[in-house]
């Protein structure tokens, strides 16, 4: 890189001054120059849900890195030697001239910034529907800090109560937690059938159930209409009124979604993506090779299906970040693209995805095999063991792993974690089951749950037993053409069962075989299918050929359950 290069950084939060540290580092007599619309320029978006909820105490512990030094423009600036321009828009891009025109957002001021390199970090928007009554007070978001301050001078000035989330992806969900231990009563509405799109359906359901246990209302296939006003304040929102009701409501939160920032690099004439993200090359360069993008209005391409996507996601946008600086400073540095990996907490659940969805997959084109396998985190005599339901998704043709999906107390983001390595590696089932993964009691089972996930995904591949899903069973079930055995003992099946079913405890049951029906499938279960895969070997050893499981048992079991004394 020549001497005194100047690069424009448009863009702060995440990705721009981690682009700007690294440049300065690499390069110091670069002279970097950031533009930041807002007031503050380096901050962890995604810790604004903990500020809200009190865990994050101050707003200044957003912008400290790990020892307290507060990351504000005099820290860039006296620290890192890089000019910061904040409070100031960027308005305009001559690509011929390598000038980016800005305002100052306070006086309205042109000014204008020569650039050699220029780098796009303009993030994303949320999106706001033009819904009758959507510009009433009390309406708001949760994107940037000063959102976060109004959403907690609403719980304490206002003292809301009644909260509505329009929306319920992980900004909604992670929103709701804080709510409640606000002592909000909540409801979130969702049009889709069903909440974090980042899973599939049938383990939704499973985090959907969990926040109604800690008395959050969820309301799917609903939409939002219209917004009225409070009988006590005309100016303040005081109903939401959508397709299952109206609902009193003092503060509402529109989380339906992010859109990248690209007006900018449209009006520039840099090419936008299928996506509607800026289209980039392996380095993060725009269609104008003197222009990189990164973050949240950057492009990504899916390591799997090899086709452009856009996950917005700070982990991401700090890599690119790093990644376009060392290209510039001429390095080489390249992002090859990401998996898709995702984590959140949702009060006692961990939920966490990486890879493909099985519907994702499908959509692809893979033959898709499944596994459903719930366990607990650890041996089942540690105290601290909890449950953790695992949902693999691989493919039949090449045996690699194609995602994994993670729901419950237990520890799942380390299994994500595994998962996350294995598909960079383009590992098969085979290779992760035999992986030698670090054991002890306090950690995890002598068996992992993603080895045992795999294990079974090889079961499937290789017609050792087979193992059907709930949506499957619940369809053989309504159509007659299946039965349900339940191989529990006397007192599980009393605590909860799944309506229908047979009952004869696996201990009994090459005894009793002959009260199987011939005419029906039998499809056997217990707490987590192990004893019901036990028990689809002894009904196929006793000529029932088709016999098989239920992915996952009564406690993956997403459909209607019963309790008390059997009749």
């Amino acid at each position: 890189m020549g001497e005194a290069t100047r690069v424009v950084i448009v863009g702060g939060v995440a990705a721009g001054p981690k682009a700007a540290a690294r440049i300065v580092r690499l390069d110091p007599t670069a002279e970097v120059t950031m533009l930041e619309k807002g007031r503050f320029l380096s901050y962890a978006g995604c810790g604004l849900p903990y500020y809200v909820s009190g865990v994050v105490k101050t707003q200044s512990e957003l912008m400290e890195t790990p020892v307290g030094v507060l990351r504000d423009t005099s820290f860039f600036r006296a620290v890192k030697d890089i000019e910061v321009q904040n409070e100031t828009v960027a308005t305009r891009i001559d690509r011929e001239k390598k000038v980016v025109y800005a305002d100052r957002c306070e006086s309205g001021v042109g000014c204008e910034f020569p650039y050699d390199k220029l780098v796009l970090a303009t993030g994303g928007q949320p999106v706001r529907p033009p819904l009758p009554g959507a510009d009433l007070k009390g309406i708001e978001v949760l994107h940037g800090v000063e959102d976060a301050e109004e959403i907690k001078a609403a719980l304490a000035d206002r003292k809301a109560t009644d909260v509505v989330i329009v929306g319920g992806g992980l900004i909604g969900v992670e929103a709701t937690e804080a709510l409640v231990e606000s002592g909000c009563r909540v409801t979130i509405v969702e049009l889709l059938p069903q909440i974090l799109t980042m899973l599939d359906a049938d383990m939704a359901w499973h985090v959907q159930k969990h926040l109604e246990s800690k008395g959050v209302r969820v309301l799917t296939d609903t939409k939002v209409t219209e917004f009225k006003p409070s009988a006590r304040d005309e100016t303040h929102v005081g109903e939401a009124v959508t397709t299952a009701g109206t609902i009193p409501v003092d503060l509402v939160i529109m989380a339906v979604g992010v859109r990248p920032k690209v007006d900018l690099a449209r009006e520039a004439g840099l090419e936008i993506g299928p996506t509607g993200a800026i289209a980039v090359d392996e380095h993060l360069r725009t269609s104008d090779p003197d222009v990189y993008a990164v973050g949240d209005c950057a492009e990504q391409r899916s390591l799997i299906t090899g086709e452009p996507t856009w996950i917005p996601l700070g982990s991401t946008a700090n890599k690119q970040g790093r990644v376009a600086a060392t290209d510039i400073c001429g390095g080489g540095d390249t992002f090859p693209g990401v998996l898709g990996s995702a984590i959140c907490r949702v009060f006692d659940y961990n939920v966490g995805r990486t890879g493909l969805t099985e519907q994702q997959a499908r959509d692809a084109g893979f033959d898709v095999v499944t596994a459903l396998t719930p366990a607990p985190d650890k041996p089942h005599f540690m105290p601290d063991a909890k449950l953790l339901m695992l949902k693999t998704i691989a493919d039949r043709k090449t045996r690699k792993l194609l995602g994994v999906q993670a729901v419950g107390p237990g520890q799942g983001g380390r299994r994500v974690d595994i998962i996350v390595m294995a598909l960079t590696a383009g590992m098969t089932v085979d290779v992760v089951a035999k992986s030698d993964l670090a054991y002890a009691p306090p950690y995890s089972p002598a068996m992992d749950n993603i080895i045992t996930a795999c294990d079974v995904l090889r079961n499937k591949m290789d017609g050792v037993a087979v193992g059907l899903s709930p949506e499957d069973v619940k369809a053989g079930l309504d159509d007659g053409s299946m039965v349900l055995l339940d191989v529990r003992g006397p007192a599980e099946v009393a605590e909860v069962r799944i309506p229908g079913a047979l009952h004869i405890p696996l201990g009994k049951l090459r005894s009793r075989c002959d009260e199987l029906p011939r005419d029906k499938r039998v499809v056997a279960y217990c707490k987590i299918s192990l004893r019901g895969y036990e028990a689809a070997l002894i009904a196929k050893a006793a000529g029932l050929e088709d016999a098989a499981y239920l992915d996952g048992g009564v406690v993956m079991w997403p459909y209607e359950k019963e309790s008390g004394p059997v009749e």
